[in-house]
């Protein structure tokens, strides 16, 4: 397998690439940020549940889709910082998706949170995705 250049894109978009194909659950090699995306996700309500599976080689994070009715939870996602190019938001500048319909991933100094609990602490930082 080829070396990746941005794993959090990778997780993102085999996220996508699930809901939209109707997978039940993916996996993805773990990390600690993909893990802190996931449980933001489990919280906003967008995936079931996740999991560290260590039994090969490498942990991996296998990750249970949420359907409602055989819908996706899942509308879209954008990843909103590269790495060539950063983004930055001060916790005026914290968009709201569709009109707080969505999420925004950030990592701020504190974690990685939502864009709503990091309205509520008062800080900015990275912004990481929008979801809806």
């Amino acid at each position: 397998m080829a070396a990746l250049s941005d794993p959090i894109s990778d997780f993102l978009t085999r996220f996508k690439n699930a809901t939209r194909a109707g997978k039940e659950e993916f996996s993805a090699p773990f990390s600690k940020i993909k893990a802190d995306i996931a449980r933001i996700l489990k919280e906003e309500g967008y995936i079931w549940s996740y999991e560290v599976d260590n039994d090969g080689a490498f942990p991996s994070l296998k990750v249970k889709v949420k359907y409602t009715d055989g819908v996706p939870a899942l509308t879209d996602l954008k990843k909103e910082s590269k790495p060539g190019r950063r983004q930055y938001v001060g916790v005026e500048d914290i968009p709201k998706v569709l009109g707080g319909l969505g999420i925004t991933i950030l990592s701020t100094s504190k974690g990685l949170m939502s864009g709503h609990q990091a309205r509520k602490k008062n800080i900015g930082g990275e912004l990481i995705a929008s979801v809806w």
